[in-house]
């Protein structure tokens, strides 16, 4: 059993201890900066504003989940228009991107607009829930938060509950865009 205190302990020293790796640097800052723009920002805070998730954790959430896409779920990347095929399923249809991430932040595992910990750790956390915590259950650092840093190498569950330990995630983390957006938008601070 995987206790959530110590879960987030553990991810505030990662963040701590985290440095971005140098040859996804550029990689790291780009997206960062896709993110932060005052269209997509304008857009994330519209659904922070719906759901109490800070509209950061919706960035990266987007970004991991649909490639920063406006035409595809937050909760998994399936097109919003139409009923959705991966898990979450049979989400939808939605009429706009945004009515779709409040479902997603709303209704579907994790939760996240019940989450009441933006603490650095508890925001962590979530990330890790959003992605599944079978990362945590190995004792390894979860690629969906940790990928192009140093607190992570390899090791990727390459389909439902099958994990392969030499797979190397080549997405970038949400940590590593995390830092990287506060050098750009200093409104970016967790409680």
């Amino acid at each position: 059993m995987i206790k959530l205190s110590d879960l987030k302990a553990k991810n505030s020293q990662r963040w701590n201890d985290m440095e971005i790796v140098p040859d996804l640097a550029k990689q790291v800052n780009t997206i960062a900066a896709q993110l932060v723009a005052d269209s997509a920002k304008e857009r994330y805070t519209k659904v922070s504003d719906e759901t109490d998730v800070p509209w950061f954790v919706i960035a990266v959430i987007h970004e991991r989940e649909a490639s920063q896409s406006w035409k595809a779920n937050l909760a998994q990347g399936d097109p919003w228009n139409k009923v959705s095929i991966h898990v979450p399923a049979g989400r939808g249809p939605f009429d706009s991107w945004e009515e779709a991430a409040d479902d997603a932040l709303e209704n579907c595992a994790p939760f996240a607009a019940k989450w009441k910990d933006w603490s650095v750790g508890g925001s962590l956390v979530l990330l890790e829930e959003y992605n599944g915590l079978g990362y945590a259950a190995r004792g390894v650092a979860s690629p969906y938060v940790w990928a192009s840093t140093n607190q992570y190498k390899r090791g990727k569950f390459v389909a439902d509950g099958h994990f392969d330990p030499n797979v190397v995630d080549r997405q970038l983390g949400c940590a590593a865009l995390l830092k990287s957006m506060m050098q750009l938008d200093a409104s970016i601070a967790f409680e």
